[in-house]
């Protein structure tokens, strides 16, 4: 393996499919013609599972980076099939509480390096300030800069005090949008004061010592008309290393994502975005086979060839990862005592119970649930960095406390007219005699989920309503009608479990925070 293809190699992060590596990312890690790779949850069954795949690969060679999305909250890899034992980012804000959210951070840390993942794809830091931004809400520790700032910063101590490297994204801001870069390239025009805003937990995160900041395929023209910034080098080098004085690991967002595979390309895409200043191609979420690697790779060998990217550059990102790799092995060894990967006990991960808890909101009285209920869980279409197959919900939950619950999902009616409207008739008659509770996310987004609440709740006033997205508007939609909204502030499990227990007057009332 020549030096040129080694370095290209090392760039790349790419994910696979599958409970144990291929044989191709066997052959390129004992190689050393690839730097790191990113787990997903189709490679997770249960932690000794991970444990075994990562030590195999650290078997291959000891310094490579294995990273994962593990934000706590709606975005889990390792408890994809449950949901998250850690309430995410918005209820952490809403709790305001930062030894707390380093807390949280410790314990998903040593959830990782438990297993073997050196670097977290998390925080997220970006300053939700949109309400309707469809992929960040509750991911986002809130909409203003300042609070984002300390919990970015305290999640970031948090996790890297249990030997895993910390990831703040999505840079320069992804919180302003009303697109997905899942799906297409947002734009974001925004004043001098505004964008300050959104650069200040950034700023927290450099300096409290994050290891990495991953990109936002987003057009910022008030730095760069042409290019998003995760190809932009007036963005990566020159606002994020020179301005900031940023030293570490450059990681960009999905490079297959819509926002840069639909307009430029995941070859020049990669290819431009290490030339701009980026150390790491994310390569993991749609393209996961030999060809996509050996296509981005040699993709970087021929423009370093042809003069369009600078070896020097090349080998400069290649050298950052080899580097990160080292960190993280340092931090994984000294977690487990010199032996490697452990397995190890999960009894820290009561601590988030207890932030779900404390996140709760309550609108109204809420008197616990007489009699067995019946649930109605209103699911729209998922967020994409969340992903189908996590698992959510209250009712669950609910039936471990009160067996016999019963649940209905309620997704978007299709049919003619601008909104189609939901038939309440069979959910409200599913609980004739029986207490009802409505589940609903981001409600204030989806007029038909709305209109249905809203009906369900002037039929029967006595439906407990429980938002489990950001919460936007709620005192606004449900106050004319005295509705009692409990508000968890995200999906995870822990945030089920936290709203069960309120419903049935298993905790503390949760009014006040």
């Amino acid at each position: 393996m020549d030096d040129l293809r080694s370095d290209a190699g090392a760039v790349l992060q790419p994910g696979f499919a599958g409970l144990t590596a291929p044989e191709w990312v066997r052959r390129a890690i004992g190689e050393r013609a690839l730097g790191g790779v990113a787990l997903y949850g189709r490679n997770v069954r249960d932690t000794a599972q991970v444990a075994a795949l990562t030590g195999e690969l650290y078997a291959l060679n000891p310094e490579i980076l294995v990273a994962t999305d593990e934000e706590g909250g709606d975005v889990t890899r390792l408890e994809t099939d449950s949901g998250s034992s850690y309430p995410g980012n918005l209820a952490l804000g809403a709790v305001d509480d930062t030894e707390l959210t380093e807390a949280v951070a410790r314990s998903i840390g040593r959830d990782l390096a438990g297993v073997g993942i050196g670097l977290d794809y998390a925080p997220d830091a970006d300053v939700n300030s949109n309400p309707d931004n469809p992929v960040i809400g509750v991911r986002s520790f809130g909409g203003d800069g300042e609070l984002a700032a300390r919990h970015t910063a305290a999640y970031v101590r948090g996790l890297q005090s249990a030997g895993v490297a910390a990831c703040a994204k999505h840079f320069p801001g992804h919180g302003d949008t009303a697109v997905d870069s899942h799906l297409g390239l947002p734009r974001i025009e925004l004043d001098e004061e505004a964008f300050a805003e959104h650069l200040r937990p950034f700023r927290a995160a450099i300096e409290a010592g994050v290891r990495a900041v991953m990109t936002a395929h987003i057009l910022f023209p008030a730095y760069d008309e042409a290019l998003p910034a995760t190809m932009s080098r007036r963005i990566l080098t020159g606002l994020l290393r020179e301005e900031l004085g940023f030293g570490g690991l450059i990681v960009t967002d999905g490079i297959e994502m819509a926002a840069i595979s639909g307009t430029h390309g995941v070859a020049a895409g990669t290819v431009r975005a290490i030339a701009g200043g980026a150390d790491t191609i994310c390569v993991g979420g749609g393209l996961r086979d030999e060809d996509a690697f050996t296509y981005l790779r040699d993709a970087l060998v021929w423009a370093v060839r042809e003069g369009r990217l600078p070896e020097e550059r090349l080998h400069e990102a290649a050298e950052r990862n080899r580097a990160a790799a080292a960190w993280a092995r340092e931090g994984r060894e000294a977690s487990a005592g010199g032996g490697g990967v452990r397995t190890g006990a999960n009894g820290h991960r009561a601590i988030g119970l207890t932030a779900a808890r404390r996140a709760l909101h309550l609108e109204g009285k809420l008197t616990p649930l007489h009699g067995v209920p019946h649930v109605l869980e209103f699911t729209p279409v998922a967020n994409i960095a969340v992903g189908d197959e996590t698992a959510w919900g209250v009712a669950g939950p609910l039936a471990e406390l009160v067996p016999g619950t019963t649940m209905t999902r309620v997704t978007a009616p299709s049919g003619g007219g601008a909104v189609p409207r939901v038939d309440i008739e069979p959910l409200v008659g599913a609980a004739v005699g029986r207490p009802l509770v409505a589940v609903v996310r981001d409600v204030h987004r989806y007029e038909w989920m709305r209109r249905a609440v809203l009906a369900i709740t002037e039929r029967r006033p006595d439906t407990v309503v429980v938002e489990v997205g950001t919460g936007h508007g709620l005192h606004e939609l449900f106050a004319a009608n005295g509705t009692t909204v409990l508000a968890t502030r995200g999906s995870a499990r822990v945030c089920g479990v936290a709203a069960a227990e309120a419903l049935t007057g298993r905790t503390p009332d949760p009014a006040g925070t």
